[in-house]
């Protein structure tokens, strides 16, 4: 089994598997439905949901919602850690809204558009910003989601969890260390580690452009040493100091730069 990045088959080899694995889609809609193309099946590591694009600030619900120069201040003041500034000045917004009701008709409706052009078979977890209580309405029979749990693709065992750890942002999905602890522990041994969050390594948790360490699973990098899969996939840290690197016996590549590349990491074997 070996990951090849973006780039197409080689030519002249044996037609085996092919998997191709994206993460932190983040609305972008356009290239998830060419993110199958010529592959045997898609893996989606989650945050589909676009709610901010710290990039472009004229993208997401909150744009949407109270204009781009509330956007523009919103991610000044989280880029600074000014956590407590930025939910001060967020609460004054929502002042008078009904916030659950005009966040979960935009993330219906991103869900809505994104679902439907999955291809058959897709394999998908949560990511930190999704809402899962909302994915069953929208997940067809060609879509399985697994959350602390394992599917067998090519012969291959591959292990989903789903979801981020506890943080100041309290994004929608953010679990206690226990909790995603166990769900780590349910997978058992795996051939490939697939989750949405990195396994608790700085290389690998440190955002260059964010310039912070988002959060890491200590559970995750505890079982890439006791399991030695060959693979563990991962997305979140948009612009990472390290995308690849070898932990023990393990290859740890991460994937979630989808939104902004369109392109899919690629297995085969």
């Amino acid at each position: 089994m070996r990951g090849s990045g973006p780039q197409g088959r080689d030519a002249g080899t044996t037609r085996g598997t092919r998997v191709h694995v994206v993460s932190d889609v983040h609305g972008n809609t356009e290239a998830l439905a060419r993110a199958g193309d010529g592959a045997d099946a898609l893996v989606c590591l989650g945050d589909l949901v676009l709610f901010l694009d710290y990039a472009d600030h004229s993208r997401g619900i909150f744009p949407d919602l109270f204009g781009e120069a509330a956007a523009d201040r919103i991610v000044e003041l989280r880029t600074a850690r000014r956590f407590d500034e930025a939910r001060a000045f967020g609460r004054g917004l929502w002042a008078g809204l009904d916030r659950d009701a005009a966040v979960l008709g935009a993330v219906r409706a991103q869900y809505a558009e994104m679902f439907a052009v999955l291809p058959t078979p897709t394999y998908a977890t949560y990511g930190n910003v999704d809402v899962p209580t909302l994915w069953p309405e929208y997940a067809g029979s060609g879509t399985t989601v697994l959350d602390g749990e394992r599917a067998e693709i090519g012969g291959r065992v591959f292990g989903f969890v789903g979801g981020g750890l506890k943080t100041p942002m309290n994004t929608p999905y953010e679990i206690g260390d226990e909790e995603y602890a166990a769900k780590v522990e349910a997978l058992g041994q795996v051939d490939v580690l697939c989750s949405h969050i990195p396994p608790e390594v700085p290389e690998l948790t440190y955002d260059t452009v964010a310039r912070r360490f988002e959060r890491g699973s200590r559970a995750l990098f505890d079982a890439i040493h006791r399991t030695r899969p060959a693979y563990a996939l991962f997305g979140h840290v948009h612009q990472p100091l390290a995308r690849r690197m070898r932990i023990g016996a393990t290859e740890c590549v991460n994937v979630g730069h989808f939104a902004a590349t369109g392109r899919p990491w690629v297995m085969e074997w």
